[in-house]
């Protein structure tokens, strides 16, 4: 049963004119919190993510189910007069618009801010770009890689001697999707002050700037670039993975008290005594020597060994785990991060859970991710089209550029 609490949101609608990975994102997240979210796709395959596969699971691609629950899928060729028109009347009674047109496109200009405002002053809109409102970048298509490139983040990632390496997150889409839903969600709260609306924008290239924090403040504070250092931190030595005689497993101190009480545990006291590693600050200096060291003893024993070891000494510690681990491990299960909902064609589905709880209650899926145009009749009966006017609304045609 589903706490009050873990549905702030709802009475909120939302109208998706998104795709792909940002918007959707967004777009369940406030659908997780409540919100009633249609979904609007073309006739035509819909969303392109649906076919983002293999894996595929029923109709639609496994990517696709990841971001999508929770929502109503209508199908309208936005391109058409007519699909315009519909989906104008479903923003008239809605209180957020998600979409990430491309820049210049006849679709932006058919939905831009300022004629849904003049119509509808209480309605947010959030778009969201790959390099953001202006600049050169501006008319740039781009997908995640291409933002964790531009933006640095793929700088950052990959062994020291390696080739620059991409996150195995897509973190440019879901930075800007999680910035973009702290935006409406501020800006619903402001309207709520007073009752206008709000323009909102963020960009995949925007999100990995906020997101370099201190490896930008860094490169403010020296000049110099930074470079690639595996899994090791720019900061804090030893923070990073180290082998042991069968895997890799993850130590991360935090302070001298902890380096010291590390150094202890592994039979190495005289690397605690060693004036290079005395503090952080010397640690990251000889950063290169004190790896030397640490890998020399850490490879005679096995990650278990080590984990519970220097666990059991309050050293934060762990082995790097795989998905299979991940989530079949009692924390996960502990925490009821994976939940299940009953899809119309595959049956029970399980989902990543909503990352929040309320009151100690998270909150729970409604409904799977839809088929395409699912919700024809359903959504656009609403709005007060008959059962021919949502046959020629929703009919198959080939997509064009959108």
């Amino acid at each position: 049963m589903t706490a009050p609490g873990a549905n702030p949101l709802k009475g909120i609608r939302v109208v998706d004119l998104s795709k792909i990975l940002a918007g959707p994102y967004v777009t369940m997240s406030l659908a997780d919190l409540g919100a009633d979210v249609v979904k609007v796709e073309h006739p035509d395959g819909g969303d392109p993510t649906r076919r983002w596969g293999p894996p595929f699971n029923g109709p639609d691609a496994a990517y696709y189910l990841a971001a999508n629950r929770n929502k109503r899928s209508v199908t309208l060729d936005l391109k058409s007069a007519e699909g315009q028109e519909a989906a104008y009347r479903l923003i008239a009674e809605a209180d957020v618009v998600v979409e990430n047109f491309r820049p210049g496109s006849t679709l932006q200009e058919a939905f831009r801010y300022d004629r849904l405002s003049a119509a509808y002053p209480r309605l947010v809109v959030l778009h969201i770009s790959a390099f953001g409102e202006t600049g050169p970048l501006r008319s740039e298509p781009g997908y995640d890689m291409v933002a964790q490139a531009a933006a640095g983040l793929m700088s950052l990632t990959g062994e020291p001697d390696g080739p620059p390496v991409k996150a195995g997150y897509a973190m440019g889409d879901l930075g800007a999707a999680l910035f973009g839903t702290i935006g409406i969600v501020s800006a619903l709260v402001e309207r709520a002050r007073t009752g206008v609306g709000q323009y909102l924008t963020t960009s995949l290239y925007e999100s990995q700037l906020a997101l370099h924090v201190n490896w930008a403040t860094s490169y403010f504070t020296t000049g110099e670039a930074p470079h690639r250092l595996g899994s090791g931190h720019p900061s804090l030595v030893p923070y990073q993975a180290y082998p042991a005689s069968d895997g890799h497993f993850v130590i991360a101190v935090g302070n001298d008290a902890l380096w010291r009480r590390l150094c202890d545990l592994i039979g190495r006291p005289d690397l605690a005594a060693d004036p290079r590693f005395h503090t952080n600050r010397d640690r990251v200096t000889h950063r290169a020597e004190l790896n030397s060291e640490l890998e020399k003893t850490l490879r005679d024993d096995t990650v278990e060994h080590w984990c519970d070891a220097l666990r059991a000494g309050g050293i934060p510690v762990t082995p790097i785990r795989g998905l299979d681990e991940v989530y079949g491990s009692e924390q996960t299960a502990a925490l009821g991060m994976v939940q299940t909902v009953e899809h119309p064609v595959v049956g029970p589905l399980e989902q990543v859970g909503f990352p929040v709880s309320f009151k100690g209650v998270r909150p729970t899926p409604r409904s799977a991710p839809p088929t395409l145009g699912q919700h024809n009749h359903e959504v656009l009966s609403a709005l007060g089209y008959g059962d021919e006017d949502i046959r020629r609304l929703t009919a198959h045609r080939p997509q064009r550029d959108r």
